[in-house]
C-alpha cells in the first residue's frame, strides 16, 4: 500500500517524537537521564545515522525556543526581591567565573600557538556553559533550590548577560573594521538599552491589565495564546535589540513573578517548554559531526579534555574564593564544565568577521557539542565523589481525583494525620512524590498517587478544586510555601491545613492566611518534656501544670511576635518577649485561661529552638 503525500509531511514530526519516546525512557531507566537519551536519539536519526534529517541547524533554531521558555518559567519563580538577594552570586561569583575561565583558557590557547585575538574569542565561547542542559539536569534531580543549584543558576544568568559584551569584543578584535564601527557600536548599545526598557515598562504597567481583561473572557485557549505571546514577544524584542532571547523571556518572567496570573502562565507554558527543550537536545545530537570527529578525533578529544579540566578548575577556584563548601564547589564545577549554545553564536560571528577560519570554528563547535553530550555524565561522577542525592520516578500519577479531602504528603506526619479522616470514612485523596513511600503504603492497602503538590497542574488533576479541605503534610518548607501560595490563589474555597516546619514558619503561614497550622514536633515535644519531669519524680499534676505554664508563656511570645510582624528564623526566640527561664519554673502556676488554652491547643503556641 503506497502512502501518498497530501499537504504536510508528517515523517519528520513522527521521527522526532518516536526518537524521544523510545530513547528517553531507556536512558532514564539505566540511570543516564533524559538529556543523554535525547542526544543519542538525535545522533541516531541525524545526518550520520538514519539520515532522516540532514539540516540539524533548522531544528536547533526552532528548538531554542525551549531554552527561552525555560528561562521564562525560571523568571516566574524569582520575585525581584529574591533576584536582588542573588546579586552577589550573579555579579560576584558569576562574573569572576567568566573572567577567570576566559583568562586561563586564552592563556593556554596562546601557548599552543593561537594568535591573541583568536585565543581570546575561543576562550570566551568555551567559558560559557549550556543553560538548557544544566537546568534540565538540575530540575530532573530536584536540585534547583539547593544551595549549589542557586549558585549554578546565578552563574548561568551572568553568562547569558555576558554574551552581549562578548559579541562587542569580537567586533573590536575583528580585522575588518571601518571608520563607522564606533558609531555603529553606540547605536547598537542604544537599541539594546531601549529593548530592555521597553520590556520592563510593558511588563510592569501593561501585562497585568491585559491578562485581567483576557481572564474575563473565560477563554482558556486565549490565555494560553497570550502566555506564548508574552514569552515569544519579549524574546523577539530582545533579539531585535541584539540581546539574548532567553534573557528577554527571563526578564518578562521576573516582571510577572508577583502577578496573580503567574501560576496560570506557568501551567500553560510548561508543556511547550518540555517538548521544545527535548527538541533542542535532539538537534544538538544531530549536529554532532561524526565524520569530522573521526578525521580529527585526537585533536578534538585533547581540546575537550583540556578545556573542561581547566574550566572546572577555574570554576572550583572561583566558588571556593566566594566561600562555598568543597562539596558545593565541586558540584558547581562539574555541572558547568561544558561549553554552551551561546558559543555557537559567538563563533559564527567570529567567522563572519573574518576572525576565525572555518576549520577553527568547526573544531571548537565540535568540542562544545561533545562537551555538552558529556555533561549528563556529571551526576554519575558526583555520585561517586559525593554523598548520593536521591531522585524519584513516578508510580501512578494523580488524574481526575475527587476526594472530599486532599492530603499532600504521606510521610510520618501525613500517615498519622490522615488516620482520623480515614477512620471517619471521609473520601480522601492522597498524593506524594516519594515512590518508595507509595510502594510501601500499597503493601498495607493504601492507595497513594504520585504527584508534586507544589504544582498547579498536579493540584488540579488531584482534585483540589473539588476538595473541602486540603492538608499539606510535606516536610519541605519551600515546597509547602509554594503550595500554600498556589492554593490560596487558585482554590480559595478549600480549608487549608498546613504542617509547619518551625516557629518562624508558623508565623509566616498565619500571615499567609492558612486556616490551621501546627509545628511538626510541637505536641510530641511538649509531651516529652512533661514525661521527663515525671521521670525525675515530679508529681504528674505538677508536671502538667509546669507544661501548661510553658505553653502560656510561649503563647504570649507568639502573639507579641505576630503583633510586631517578626517572621524571621532563628532570631525569633531572641527577639520576642523574654520568657521565664525553664530552669526556674513556677511551682504554682495558675490554670490557663480559655483564650490562652485555645491558642495553645490549636498549635500556635510552643517554642521550637
Amino acid at each position: 500500500m503506497s502512502v501518498e503525500s497530501h499537504g504536510v509531511d508528517l515523517l519528520p514530526a513522527v521521527a522526532l517524537l518516536a526518537a524521544g519516546v523510545v530513547a528517553v525512557p531507556i536512558f532514564k531507566r539505566i540511570g543516564l537521564g533524559s538529556v543523554i537519551g535525547y542526544l543519542v536519539a538525535g545522533i541516531a536519526i541525524g545526518p550520520f545515522g538514519l539520515r532522516l534529517f540532514t539540516d540539524p541547524e533548522s531544528i536547533i533554531s526552532v528548538a531554542e525556543l525551549g531554552v527561552v521558555m525555560l528561562l521564562f518559567i525560571i523568571g516566574l519563580e524569582l520575585k525581584p526581591s529574591r533576584l536582588w538577594s542573588l546579586k552577589q552570586d550573579i555579579f560576584g561569583l558569576g562574573l569572576t567565573q567568566v573572567l577567570v575561565c576566559t583568562a586561563v583558557l586564552a592563556g593556554v590557547a596562546m601557548v599552543v600557538g593561537l594568535s591573541g585575538p583568536v585565543a581570546i574569542v575561543a576562550a570566551m565561547g568555551l567559558a560559557l556553559s549550556s543553560t538548557a542542559i544544566v537546568m534540565q539536569i538540575l530540575e530532573e534531580r530536584g536540585e534547583t533550590t539547593d544551595t549549589h543549584g542557586q549558585k549554578i543558576f546565578s552563574i548561568l544568568l551572568l553568562q547569558d548577560l555576558a554574551i552581549v559584551p562578548a559579541l562587542a569584543v569580537v567586533a573590536f578584535l575583528a580585522p575588518t573594521g571601518d571608520e563607522h564601527t564606533a558609531a555603529s557600536r553606540w547605536l547598537e548599545a542604544g537599541i539594546a538599552v531601549g529593548a530592555v526598557l521597553g520590556v520592563i515598562v510593558f511588563g510592569r504597567y501593561l501585562l497585568n491589565p491585559i491578562f485581567r481583561f483576557l481572564a474575563n473572557t473565560r477563554a482558556r485557549e486565549v490565555m494560553t495564546a497570550a502566555a506564548l505571546l508574552v514569552v515569544l514577544g519579549s524574546a523577539f524584542v530582545m533579539q531585535v535589540g541584539g540581546l539574548s532571547m532567553a534573557m528577554g523571556a527571563f526578564l518578562a518572567g521576573v516582571l510577572l513573578s508577583e502577578s496573580s496570573f503567574r501560576h496560570e502562565l506557568e501551567a500553560d507554558i510548561e508543556p511547550f517548554r518540555g517538548l521544545l527543550l527535548g527538541l533542542f537536545f535532539l538537534g544538538v545530537g544531530m549536529s554532532l559531526d561524526i565524520a569530522f570527529i573521526g578525521q580529527s578525533w585526537a585533536t578534538i578529544i585533547a581540546v575537550v579534555v583540556g578545556f573542561m579540566a581547566l574550566k572546572a578548575a577555574g570554576i572550583y577556584a572561583a566558588a571556593r574564593l566566594f566561600r562555598n563548601a568543597h562539596d558545593d564547589a565541586l558540584r558547581i564545577a562539574l555541572m558547568l564544565a561544558q561549553g554552551g549554545e551561546f558559543g555557537f553564536v559567538l563563533y559564527a560571528t567570529a567567522i563572519s568577521s573574518n576572525l576565525f577560519t572555518p576549520d577553527t570554528a568547526a573544531l571548537l563547535n565540535a568540542a562544545v557539542i561533545l562537551s555538552m553530550a558529556l555533561t549528563p555524565l556529571a551526576p554519575i561522577v558526583l555520585r561517586r565523589l559525593l554523598p548520593i542525592r536521591q531522585s524519584f520516578e513516578g508510580v501512578e500519577a494523580a488524574d481526575g481525583l475527587e476526594g472530599t479531602a486532599l492530603v499532600i504528603g504521606f510521610g510520618r506526619f501525613g500517615q498519622v494525620a490522615s488516620q482520623a479522616l480515614l477512620a471517619r470514612g471521609t473520601d480522601v485523596s492522597i498524593i506524594d512524590s516519594n515512590t518508595e513511600m507509595i510502594r510501601s503504603a500499597a503493601r498495607f492497602g493504601f492507595k497513594i498517587y504520585y504527584g508534586d503538590g507544589s504544582r498547579l497542574d498536579v493540584l488540579r488533576v488531584a482534585g483540589a478544586g473539588r476538595a473541602k479541605i486540603i492538608a499539606i503534610c510535606i516536610d519541605d518548607r519551600k515546597a509547602a510555601d509554594k503550595a500554600v501560595e498556589i492554593i490560596k490563589s487558585e482554590f480559595p474555597l478549600a480549608k487549608l491545613l498546613v504542617r509547619s516546619y518551625d516557629r518562624g514558619h508558623s508565623l509566616s503561614l498565619i500571615s499567609a492566611g492558612v486556616d490551621y497550622e501546627i509545628r511538626e514536633t510541637l505536641e510530641s515535644a511538649m509531651r516529652f518534656g512533661e514525661a521527663a519531669l515525671i521521670a525525675l519524680g515530679v508529681p504528674q499534676e505538677e508536671a502538667a501544670e509546669i507544661a501548661g505554664d510553658v505553653r502560656k508563656r510561649d503563647a504570649e511570645r507568639f502573639k507579641a511576635q505576630m503583633a510586631e510582624g517578626i517572621y524571621g528564623g532563628r532570631d525569633l526566640i531572641r527577639t520576642g518577649p523574654t520568657p521565664t527561664p525553664l530552669s526556674q519554673p513556677k511551682r504554682h502556676a495558675q490554670p490557663l485561661s480559655p483564650e490562652t488554652a485555645a491558642v495553645a491547643d490549636d498549635g500556635k503556641a510552643g517554642a521550637e529552638n
